[in-house]
C-alpha cells in the first residue's frame, strides 16, 4: 500500500492489526517461522472478514528464551519485545486510532500484556488477542494441522515424531527453569500424528471469530465504505 491508500483507510476509521510471532524451533518437521506464519495468517483472514482492517507486517522476533537450546532460535527477550511493541504502537497511533495485536506465541504473553498496559496508561486504544486452541502445546497435532492448512510444502511430515506428551501444566515449572531441552529431546510437546489440513482449516476458521468480534465491538467510528489492505 502507498501512504495515500493507508491515509484513506485510516480516515474511515480502519483498525490496524499487528501479527506478533517468533522465530524458534518447532520440532524436526515444522519451520522456525511457524508462530509468525500463524499470526500473520490470522491477521490476513481477519482483514478479509471484517471491514476496514489494515494488516501490518509481522513482528517476527519474540521472547523465545526457553527454546534457545535448539539451533536457529532467535529471541530478543521479554524486555526488548515489550519495548518494541510499546514504541511500534505509539508510532502507529499517529495514523490509526485503534490497534489490535495478534500474538501466536505463548512466550510473548507477558511482554505483550505489559506493553498494552503501558500504552493504555497513555490512553492508546490498543488490545491484544492470542488464539487458544485445545490440543498439543508445541509442534504437535494442533500446530502441524494449522501449518498443513497454510503451507503444506513447508511441513516435513516424513520427519514428524512425538515429543513429550505429558500435560503442559506438569512441564511448565522445569521448562521455565531449564528450558525446553530439559523436557523434550526433539523440541515437540505433544504428538503430530494424525495432523491434517482439514483440521487446520477448521481451527483457523474458529480462531478468527473471536478477534473479529473484538474489532467489531470496539469500533469508534462507523466506516463510510469498506475495504482492507496490507502495509
Amino acid at each position: 500500500m502507498t501512504w495515500r491508500e493507508v491515509a484513506d483507510l485510516a480516515w474511515r476509521g480502519a483498525v490496524l492489526v499487528v501479527p506478533v510471532g517468533s522465530t524458534e524451533q518447532h520440532g524436526p518437521h515444522l519451520p522456525m517461522s511457524t508462530d509468525t506464519d500463524i499470526a500473520a495468517a490470522l491477521a490476513v483472514r481477519l482483514g478479509r472478514e471484517v471491514a476496514d482492517v489494515v494488516v501490518a507486517p509481522p513482528v517476527a522476533l519474540g521472547s523465545s528464551g526457553e527454546h534457545q537450546g535448539f539451533p536457529g532460535t532467535l529471541s530478543i527477550g521479554q524486555e526488548a519485545l515489550e519495548l518494541v511493541l510499546f514504541e511500534l504502537v505509539r508510532s502507529a497511533c499517529l495514523t490509526f486510532r485503534q490497534i489490535v495485536l495478534i500474538s501466536a506465541h505463548g512466550g510473548n504473553a507477558q511482554p505483550v500484556t505489559r506493553a498494552v498496559r503501558r500504552l493504555r496508561g497513555e490512553d492508546r486504544d490498543v488490545r491484544a488477542w492470542a488464539p487458544r486452541w485445545e490440543g498439543d502445546a508445541h509442534a504437535g497435532r494442533t500446530e502441524t494441522s494449522v501449518m498443513l492448512a497454510l503451507a503444506p510444502h513447508r511441513v516435513r511430515l516424513d520427519r514428524a515424531e512425538a515429543g513429550n506428551t505429558a500435560p503442559i501444566r506438569q512441564l511448565l515449572p522445569r521448562l521455565r527453569e531449564d528450558g525446553l531441552t530439559a523436557v523434550t529431546r526433539n523440541g515437540v510437546l505433544g504428538d503430530p500424528q494424525g495432523a491434517h489440513a482439514e483440521e487446520g482449516h477448521r481451527l483457523l476458521r474458529g480462531a478468527v471469530a473471536e478477534p473479529g468480534a473484538l474489532v467489531a465491538s470496539h469500533r469508534r467510528a462507523v466506516p463510510r465504505k469498506t475495504g482492507h489492505g496490507r502495509l
